[in-house]
């Protein structure tokens, strides 16, 4: 096994320069998948980039495109939509986690279609309906209003979309008890 006085060609060794070292860090996550700025500074942080030097290199990367918070964020909620069918309150908590801006959280989640948040509300209805039936409609009412809540959305749409949903429902379901 061949030994090195130095660090191969593209290793960063320890005496490498720091800015090097954190235009690596950057690239290399960057070419994983999207971060926010923030999310790259803590990775910076943990890898003990002076935070001038961070700072610098992170400037430059918003400047040539390579960091976005608000393509980020756009691309965020659109994902988490699609994937988990969040409402808007949500988005925000995890855009807040992300270390996005309010500002730009609020300017990117102002382009949320209110139509396609009741459609994705709908949808996560009926699927979970799906494993529902023989159940009390009182308990489906409550367990399904719960889990739009903990999607993010609020009281009055859960409650519309779940009476709306389970009425269109009723037709063909088996609810056991009262209508």
């Amino acid at each position: 096994m061949a030994r090195f006085a130095e660090p191969p060609p593209g290793v960063p060794g320890e005496d490498a320069d720091p800015e090097s070292v954190a235009r690596k860090i950057l690239l290399d996550q960057l070419s994983i998948k999207a971060r926010s700025r923030h999310e790259l500074e803590e990775r910076l942080a943990k890898r003990n980039v002076p935070q001038d030097v961070a700072g610098r290199l992170l400037d430059r990367f918003e400047e040539v495109g390579l960091v976005d918070d608000e393509a980020f964020a756009r691309a965020w909620i659109e994902s988490r939509q699609r994937t988990r069918g969040l409402a808007r309150t949500a988005l925000a908590m995890e855009l807040r986690r992300k270390g996005i801006a309010d500002e730009t959280a609020k300017t990117v989640l102002a382009e949320v279609d209110p139509g396609d948040e009741d459609a994705a509300a709908r949808q996560l209805v009926q699927k979970k309906l799906r494993t529902m039936r023989g159940l009390d409609q009182q308990v489906a009412t409550r367990r399904l209003v719960g889990m739009l809540a903990r999607k993010g959305y609020s009281p009055g749409m859960a409650y519309s979309v779940v009476r709306q949903e389970l009425g269109a429902d009723a037709a063909g379901a088996e609810w056991s008890g009262d209508h």
